[in-house]
């Protein structure tokens, strides 16, 4: 059977543009993974690792014309908003190579022997070393910060793993594209095409996960796509690190208290976060409690104003645009659910935001109504109107686990008066990252960031972004009682390679420049 072709569709029009390449066979896939087990010896140094990844950067930041026509082409974002994406993700691979440089990734721990201690400690030298090829699967709704150079490749480089990525089908041209670029960028400094491997297709995406020589997977889609490859990855015979980012209704709580002094205000804000990118952002706010009365109604009229003068718009393909509209439809024919703003089917090949409204005793109970606290990916939210505080706490017991949650306070409530102190609490448990008087959509690429939640948000405990998401790469190893001459440089007492540790219980800074 001939490999089906892989081509390039227009989501303004639904239309193939062009070929772009063909589906994968298990036998190109497993090329491509031996290739990238054979060329990660060339990333063993991190003085290159980071100029790679400085190079990377620097090259897609000089094709972003080019990368951002065909991005826009094949996902119709906007040339604004994909600009600003690939500036993103040029940061995130710089960024990366700050923190290669700096070294404190690796946790060096150096304990000399103490036979005083009880039981003695022997000579214990500890830090961490890269697990070998990751898959990454690409995103559809970020093409650049969450696909083929995005946050999972740039971590696993910079620790020091090869990749080989399966491409998205909504953006296939864009994806050839940027894999071009980073093989480019990689062998102006000596390190092998395969070090950033490429395939297409659903069944390359099974084979990729399966394959003996892949030691971990990044994966950020829906529940159902994440949770079939998480289960293939753990029913190996070999299982490995699966860390997906599976889906998000990124619940916000709006006091009686914060509405009424500034309903307005929040059902803009509101409207911005929900519509934003088509509502096609993993942390759009997708459940809001907002309290019945007279200040949740004039959130709820700030909120229809708002969102019936945004424009309709494209969603990144076909079916995303059916599984919406049925979504909206399935829930707006439930009892009591209104619709101020109806949300759904707009013209041949776009769809118009909009927003449902529920008694929130209707969230609190088992039943048909479960339906409202599935993520619906699109420009849709719903706003469940509480009569008071234990209605509040019945709907986020039943929450499952999110990336974002969100508490819109008052000025005293912020101030630490009233409830505002048990309401981050009762948050905490949700989500990963706790709002207080902000929106979720935007996540911001920092140290201290953490992208990731419990499940179903994601399959573990990491983070996708900040400096942190490199940990998902790498694995602790001691060695005991081993002669200097065979330990390696980063754990000599003299510290060739001037790399932060903890020496005997003290924390030395190191030199971060001596790599």
């Amino acid at each position: 059977m001939a490999a089906a072709p892989v081509w390039s569709v227009d989501p303004r029009t639904g239309k193939q543009r062009e070929q772009v390449a063909v589906e994968a066979t298990a036998q190109e896939v497993d090329a491509a993974v031996r290739a990238a087990h054979a060329a990660r010896d060339a990333l063993t140094d991190r003085t290159l690792r980071a100029a790679f990844l400085r190079t990377a950067a620097d090259a897609l930041q000089a094709a972003r014309d080019a990368l951002v026509e065909t991005a826009d082409a094949e996902t119709a974002l906007g040339p604004v908003r994909l600009t600003g994406e690939l500036a993103r993700t040029c940061y995130q691979l710089r960024a990366f190579a700050g923190i290669v440089e700096e070294g404190a990734f690796l946790d060096v721990v150096i304990d000399h022997p103490d036979d005083t201690a009880t039981p003695p400690v022997p000579d214990l030298r500890r830090y961490k070393i890269p697990l070998g090829v990751v898959a990454v699967y690409s995103a559809s709704n970020f093409p650049f910060a969450f696909s083929v150079a995005g946050g999972d490749t740039a971590s696993a480089l910079a620790a020091g793993c090869p990749v080989v990525v399966k491409a998205h089908p909504d953006h296939p041209a864009l994806s050839e594209l940027v894999a071009k670029v980073l093989r480019r960028a990689a062998a102006r400094h000596g390190v092998p095409d395969g070090v950033v491997g490429l395939v297409h297709g659903f069944e390359a995406g099974i084979e990729l996960i399966k394959h003996p020589l892949v030691s971990a997977a990044g994966f950020t889609g829906s529940v159902r796509g994440g949770r079939a490859l998480f289960d293939a990855a753990a029913a190996r015979p070999v299982p490995i690190p699966f860390h997906g980012e599976l889906g998000s209704l990124n619940p916000v709580v709006v006091t009686e208290a914060a509405a009424a002094e500034r309903a307005e205000e929040i059902g803009a804000g509101l409207a911005g976060s929900m519509t934003l990118g088509v509502g096609q952002f993993c942390v759009k706010p997708g459940l809001v409690l907002a309290p019945s009365g007279a200040a949740g109604d004039r959130l709820v009229t700030s909120l229809t104003d708002a969102v019936s003068d945004t424009e309709a718009g494209v969603l990144l393909d076909h079916r995303m645009r059916d599984h919406f509209v049925a979504g909206v439809a399935e829930r707006a024919q439930l009892p009591d659910v209104e619709s101020p703003v109806t949300p759904g089917a707009c013209g041949e090949h776009t769809v118009s935001a909009g927003f449902l409204t529920v008694p929130a005793s209707r969230l609190a109970r088992e039943g048909e109504y479960d339906v409202l606290l599935e993520e619906c990916f699109g420009p849709v939210t719903v706003v469940a109107r509480y009569e008071d505080e234990s209605e509040v706490r019945a709907v986020l017991s039943r929450l499952p686990g999110n990336l974002t949650a969100t508490v819109q306070l008052s000025e005293e409530e912020a101030a630490g008066g009233g409830s505002g102190a048990e309401l981050v609490r009762d948050l905490t448990p949700l989500a990963g990252r706790v709002l207080v008087n902000g929106w979720p959509t935007g996540v911001a690429v920092a140290p201290a960031q953490h992208h990731g939640g419990p499940y179903p948000a994601t399959t573990s405990t990491s983070t996708s972004v900040g400096g942190t998401a490199i940990e998902r790469w790498l694995r602790p190893v001691v060695y005991q009682n081993t002669p200097e001459a065979l330990l390696p440089p980063e754990l000599r007492d003299d510290n060739p390679l001037g790399l932060p540790r903890r020496f005997d219980g003290r924390l030395e800074a190191g030199a971060p420049n001596r790599t």
